[in-house]
């Protein structure tokens, strides 16, 4: 759990629509990113997801994909820290 202290800069709260895209299949899994800043985000996830320690997580009001790894996990949410960005992928199933 990161402590709110330790934070160097808040994450703004934001309401978007996101897909964990991981593996060699591209296995999607959607989101919500909660609040989020230029390094770190929270995201909602399903609780049954299991999400792995590095992945894509790509927001399509944004056409953005941000690379990620995970720093924790608490019930239906998720802390990730941004590692740097790439281009829309190429095999993303949903629209935009």
């Amino acid at each position: 759990m990161v402590d709110e202290e330790h934070r160097r800069e808040r994450r703004q709260r934001v309401l978007k629509g996101a897909s964990i895209i991981s593996g060699i299949t591209n296995s999607e899994i959607s989101c919500t990113i909660r609040n989020q800043n230029s390094g770190r985000a929270e995201l909602k996830v399903p609780v049954e997801s299991r999400v792995p320690e590095r992945f894509v997580v790509y927001v399509p009001t944004d056409g953005v994909a941000y690379q990620a790894v995970l720093r924790w996990r608490r019930n239906d949410r998720i802390g990730v820290q941004f590692i740097g960005t790439l281009p829309k992928p190429r095999l993303h199933y949903g629209s935009a």
